[in-house]
């Protein structure tokens, strides 16, 4: 077995199940390591690791499992945590695709195209994701599925926990073992590039919309994203004019085309709740109903000057599909509004916009490694905000350029996105995205 480090590790003197080896990079930051053979869930034993009441210790228990390469694994690991501020940043797990001499193998495609393009990357870890649903007495669990590289013989395993003080992480349930071959959850993203003319109602204007959504469904759709505050644009009527309830006449007719069309829609409206007035997204299912909302948290000026209220929340959606969250115009200006929805489990981000700086956009698909699917305003000669779905590189896979058309491509969710030096950096985020800034 292998494990890179700039050190000698210290190694725990404690009793271990066969096969499972204490780790620290450090004496001086080495936590205490043991073993419970009736601990874990099911009582059938835990790999502990604990944290006397000095900062920054950090120690690992590995192992080394033999793969198969080019199959494909799953993996599962339960966790128990005590007294733990920041569990996304403590306790994560890791796995490192190795050949029969513990050294690093390759990837079996291409990664990132905007990184060393057309190169195989190097297998960084891969990082299971934490799911924070409680088991019996406080357990959680780590899951994934990978398929190993062709030139794999071994992963080693690794059971991470750091920088908590007076605390303890409990390991039990560990296994990655061979699995049916991993499908691909493909969905077809869509926008339409539309802006409503010659209205005199906020209905009049939600009907223009019609044929195109009709024809973006028939295309295979699975979303279509429209754009924003659709019930007043170009048609002489104020915020105020076109505020309604939500769900209320908009919802109630788009999700009929939803359901005639079996497709998914987000659209731009106007929102009343009793005085206060918001800019919202709405979302809408293939069978027609309301799922959601999401009120516009950054405002410019003109819409502050309008009354409008931001709204506080940044809900994440679950759809057949996969999930969903939603962001609009002036939020695309802003880091905070993307990465909050990527924070709460968004793989796609659908934003209705009037008008932002492309480049912005492609950096809110790429610092959360998100895909991100815009329908604007702005006409393509403004070299402005385009209709269009970003890919989580930030990169344009598909563009709308003629008025009443619609942008389309379909995504893989469950992809995995490889980039040379820095490996699946959706998976790895949450462990090392900082905590939250106090103001």
């Amino acid at each position: 077995m292998m494990v890179c480090m700039t050190s000698s590790p210290a190694y725990s003197q404690s009793a271990q199940p066969e096969g499972w080896t204490a780790v620290s990079i450090r004496d001086e930051i080495r936590p205490a390591f043991s073993y419970d053979p009736q601990g874990g869930p099911h009582k059938d034993g835990a790999l502990i690791i604990e944290a006397d009441g000095r900062e920054g210790l950090e120690g690992r228990w590995v192992r080394t499992v033999p793969v198969e390469g080019g199959k494909d694994y799953n993996f599962k690991a339960f966790v128990h945590l005590t007294n733990v501020a920041s569990p996304r940043r403590s306790a994560l797990v890791r796995i490192l695709w190795q050949d029969g001499a513990g050294k690093p193998v390759y990837r079996d495609e291409p990664g990132a195209e905007t990184f060393a393009g057309g190169r195989a990357p190097l297998a960084e870890p891969e990082y299971p994701r934490y799911s924070p649903g409680r088991m019996a007495e406080g357990w959680t669990g780590f899951f994934g599925d990978y398929k190993a590289p062709a030139a794999a013989r071994q992963a080693l395993v690794e059971l991470h926990f750091r920088w908590a003080s007076n605390a303890r992480a409990e390991w039990s349930g560990v296994t990655l073992e061979p699995s049916e071959a991993i499908r691909p959850r493909k969905v077809k993203l869509a926008a339409i590039h539309y802006v409503p003319s010659g209205g005199t109602n906020a209905m009049e204007n939600c009907k223009q919309f019609a044929p195109l959504i009709e024809q973006a469904a028939t295309a295979g759709a699975d979303l279509i994203v429209l754009p924003e505050t659709l019930t007043c644009t170009n048609n002489g009527l104020t915020y105020h004019d076109v505020a309604e309830p939500i769900p209320g006449p908009s919802t109630e007719y788009f999700g009929g085309l939803a359901k005639e069309f079996s497709t998914v829609l987000v659209a731009g409206l106007v929102e009343r709740d009793q005085h206060l007035i918001y800019n919202t997204a709405v979302l809408i299912d293939e069978l027609g109903r309301f799922v959601g909302k999401y009120r516009k948290v950054t405002l410019p000026r003109t819409e502050v000057d309008a009354g409008i209220t931001p709204g506080t929340e940044y809900p994440v959606f679950d759809l057949s599909f996969g999930t969903v969250g939603m962001m609009i115009c002036y939020d695309g200006f802003f880091p905070e509004v993307a990465r909050q929805l990527s924070n709460n489990g968004a793989e796609i981000i659908a934003f209705p916009v009037a008008g932002c700086n492309p480049l912005l956009a492609a950096a809110r698909a790429c610092e959360n490694h998100v895909f991100v699917v815009s329908s604007t305003y702005s006409d393509v000669s403004l070299d402005w905000m385009i209709t269009g779905v970003y890919d989580r590189e930030g990169q344009v896979i598909a563009r709308a350029k003629d008025w009443g058309s619609f942008a389309i491509a379909e995504v893989d969710l469950d992809k995995h996105l490889y980039w040379s030096s820095l490996g699946d950096f959706r998976a790895e985020l949450p462990h090392i995205r900082p905590l939250p800034v106090q103001e």
